[in-house]
């Protein structure tokens, strides 16, 4: 099988090239941080020491970084850029979320040099990336897409084709914008519910079964105690912080005042989220945004 070098092994990327570990890909792996990169040397993967280190050898680069400067940093830096560390025929495949610019940028830079490249996304949280369970949205020509299939179906279950280069983190900012206005209507929901008397369990599974239905309410519960393995029940830790949801929503506002789209709700969401971010709530996971509707906040 292939070798991989894999940048970004925080707590998305760690378990996402994990999967690729379990079916038998070679990795080695990449971070600023070598705390975040030691624990996978345990389960088989190459610690390289630099980047060009890890693309040593490899034929394909996945990248799962937080933002768009560092993807710049990454892919386009003037010295040990990875745009010209990489042979050309090397498959690059950028799962971070970023803006739409930012992908199409590297992309172009990328092709320039001979190098295939998607813009690949995900949905589905830390625990989708634990389960190989993730959803990719991607964006580039079919034919790289088609190169890209084996690595995300180890990592994933749903690949999506979105469009071309950039497509994918449209996709992916779409996506989160709605996830924010859910969670938040969820939290609302659960908050009323329990100001009036009704146990927020009891209420959950009472909306589980109504037109309130949502992904938030279901697979990730804001409510600590009601859904074991969410992050709510374990302080609102290890999971999807508010800062990385600030920061989407912001790419959401970016695009939306580049496209004149109305964007009410995504607006709101985004004052909410960066006040909630203000009490010192960054690095919490974002559905801790109850906490903002509580009384005593």
């Amino acid at each position: 099988m292939g070798s991989i070098a894999f940048f970004g092994c925080g707590n998305m990327g760690a378990p996402m090239a994990r999967n690729l570990l379990k079916v038998g890909f070679t990795v080695r792996v990449f971070d600023l941080n070598p705390a975040l990169t030691a624990p996978l040397s345990a389960d088989g993967a190459i610690v390289a020491g630099s980047p060009a280190d890890a693309v040593a050898g490899a034929d394909t680069v996945i990248t799962m970084l937080p933002h768009d400067a560092a993807v710049r940093a990454v892919y386009l830096a003037e010295q040990g850029g990875l745009v010209d560390l990489l042979s050309a025929g090397t498959l690059a495949i950028d799962c971070s979320t970023v803006s739409p610019e930012c992908a199409r940028e590297v992309s172009a830079a990328a092709h320039g040099r001979g190098i295939a490249m998607i813009d690949a996304p995900v949905s589905g949280g830390v625990a989708g990336a634990a389960a190989a369970t993730l959803s990719f949205l991607c964006g580039g020509s079919a034919d790289d897409l088609e190169r890209a299939r084996p690595f995300l179906a180890a990592m994933g279950k749903n690949t999506l084709h979105a469009g071309s280069a950039g497509a994918g983190a449209v996709a992916k900012i779409c996506n989160n914008m709605l996830l924010a206005v859910h969670m938040i209507g969820t939290c609302e929901a659960l908050q009323l519910g329990a100001d009036n008397g009704l146990d927020p369990k009891v209420l959950s599974d009472i909306l589980l079964k109504s037109s309130g239905r949502n992904w938030s309410l279901e697979l990730y519960n804001p409510w600590p105690g009601v859904m074991e393995n969410s992050a709510a029940s374990r302080g609102y830790t290890g999971g999807f912080q508010t800062d990385l949801m600030n920061k989407d929503l912001g790419l959401a506002m970016e695009a939306a005042l580049h496209s004149k789209s109305a964007t009410p709700m995504g607006a709101l969401a985004k004052q909410l989220y960066a006040l909630h971010a203000t009490h010192g709530h960054g690095k919490l996971d974002f559905s801790s945004i109850l906490t903002l509707l509580q009384k005593e906040n």
